[in-house]
């Protein structure tokens, strides 16, 4: 008698444990190998778990069953020959022939090894509980590689890519524009599988090399002029058909992005009418019952992102949940714009970035908060929070919203180390390619509306943070200055603060000392 262990496999690198949900087959059945006998489901991925060799099997582990890795779950009775066989709990009838044959897989089909991947919505950040799938990067039935990534996940920090488990066939479950919470599944992976789109790596050494003949066509790759499964849906609906739409994917093939620019294209193409040399004649005029009327009130629906429904539900719950009040003071810039015309040159030539009114501000700002630590503070229940250290969170306009990263330890930084990090997050959140640990945190907020034009505003708190500075637009005013009138480069000052943990003499004096830093930056370095 030979018997073939069959243990729980090592699925992952941060799995240590699966339960055994079902068993595919009945206790004393005769398998074939590679045969699915049972599926595991992880914290990660459901799977099936194929037969190591031929024989009658015999279980050992139940259903329901939590098993570590390396646990026995069946054994298999090689020796045994094929006999009357008992029906599999998936009902599916028993393979024909007891050896396996010789897999001959073609390049243009679906062959799947039995076992199926579960690609389920990640833990992402402690924070978020939801993510709105934003874009597929694949097509639907495409062959993917592991880790290759699959679609993207907007959030409402950042938007990220989620890559595959394993090498397949993709099968969408969700759709562009659902919102999933975490552990929603989103699709499944055929393992191993070979699609339209490409073969599997194991497969390609199965492929005898006259068979893959027959599957190129002549001048080209099989591939060529073919649509994805999601562009033929979307080529039908619109009746069109291969030879009115150039592929412009892997190996020629029909995406569904190309059917969606020619879909564009016919309905911005004017009539035309063909001459006799063949020539494209003067496109035909256009009915005037046809073209759109001057002054027509038209309307269009389109869903708010996960990050602009973010930004509305944080915004209304700072203003809902906090006594923000806002108090307001103006600085004289004369004596940091000389500042920075004398050294600028120098300071670029030394750091390779400009001395911008960000660092100066932000230095200021860190000054003050780590003499006044109640403007520093957020509250957390029925406590107050208070920081030994300065976080400033900087508000960079993106395409899509409004992030606030923070550059950390201000109070400890360089001019023209806090310039470089806050271009770093600037480019960064512009390109969407800010992480969860870049948007996590911060004590304190500047918010400069100033570069828009903004003269003066009330900025709203970011939570849980007490407090947020609002700079504005630089205007040439008449000043009294020393019983003269003279024209001074004046800016207004907007702080919010949440009146729970600030007093109003406090919010007053921290804008105070601000102004007084800002008017002679020479404290900057000294005090």
């Amino acid at each position: 008698m030979s018997i073939i262990e069959m243990k729980v496999p090592v699925i992952g690198e941060s799995i240590t444990e699966v339960t055994l949900s079902k068993w595919l087959v009945a206790d004393g059945d005769y398998v074939n190998i590679d045969d699915p006998i049972c599926e595991f489901e992880s914290d990660k991925a459901t799977l099936e778990f194929p037969a190591e060799a031929a024989g009658t099997i015999s279980f050992v582990a139940n259903e329901e069953d939590d098993l570590e890795i390396g646990a026995l779950v069946a054994k298999i009775d090689t020796s045994a020959s094929k006999g009357k066989t008992a029906p599999k709990a998936n009902n599916k009838e028993a393979p024909k022939k007891e050896e396996k044959a010789a897999p001959v897989k073609k390049a243009s089909t679906s062959t799947p090894t039995g076992q199926v991947i579960e690609m389920k919505v990640p833990v992402i950040g402690e924070s978020i509980t939801e993510v709105t799938l934003s874009q597929w990067l694949k097509g639907n039935g495409d062959h993917v590689n592991i880790d290759e990534p699959i679609c993207e996940f907007e959030s409402d920090k950042a938007t990220l890519e989620f890559p595959a488990e394993a090498s397949g066939k993709l099968i969408y479950i969700a759709s562009e524009g659902d919102d999933l919470e975490i552990g929603a599944l989103v699709a499944k992976i055929e393992v191993g599988a070979s699609t339209n789109n490409g073969t599997a790596e194991d497969d390609i050494e199965e492929v005898p090399v006259e068979n893959l003949e027959t599957e190129n066509k002549k001048d080209g790759h099989y591939a060529d002029g073919h649509p994805s499964p999601a562009a033929a849906k979307l080529m039908a609906e619109n009746k069109l058909s291969e030879k009115d739409i150039k592929g412009t994917g892997k190996d020629g093939r029909i995406t569904k992005e190309d059917v969606m620019t020619a879909v564009a294209n016919q309905k911005n193409k004017p009539a035309t009418s063909a001459s006799s040399n063949g020539k494209t004649a003067t496109p035909a005029k256009v009915s005037s019952a046809s073209a759109t009327p001057v002054g027509e009130r038209g309307e269009r629906i389109q869903k708010m992102s996960r990050m602009r429904r973010t930004i509305a539900k944080r915004l209304v719950s700072a203003k809902n949940n906090t006594a923000m009040l806002t108090t307001f003071n103006e600085v004289d810039l004369t004596n940091i714009m000389a500042m920075r015309k004398k050294y600028q040159e120098e300071f670029v030539e030394k750091y390779g970035t400009k001395l911008g009114f960000m660092s100066l501000f932000s230095k200021a700002c860190a000054k003050v908060l780590m003499e006044m630590p109640d403007v520093n503070a957020s509250i957390d229940g029925d406590n107050i929070v208070y920081h030994d250290y300065v976080d400033i969170s900087i508000a960079i306009s993106t395409p899509t919203g409004l992030v606030v990263p923070p550059v950390k330890n201000v109070e400890k930084m360089k001019f023209h180390e806090i310039e470089l990090a806050i271009k770093a997050l600037a480019g960064k959140a512009r390109a969407g390619e800010l992480t969860l640990d870049e948007m996590k945190g911060g004590t304190f907020t500047i918010t400069n509306g100033g570069v828009f034009g903004s003269m003066m505003s009330t900025p709203i708190l970011n939570e849980p943070q007490s407090a947020i500075l609002g700079m504005h637009t630089i205007q040439q005013r008449p000043m009294a200055i020393d019983g003269e009138v003279k024209v001074r480069p004046m800016m207004y000052l907007a702080l919010s603060y949440d009146h729970r943990v600030i007093d109003g003499s406090t919010s007053v004096t921290f804008l105070v000392k601000v102004k007084q830093l800002l008017e002679d930056p020479v404290k900057l370095l000294l005090l």
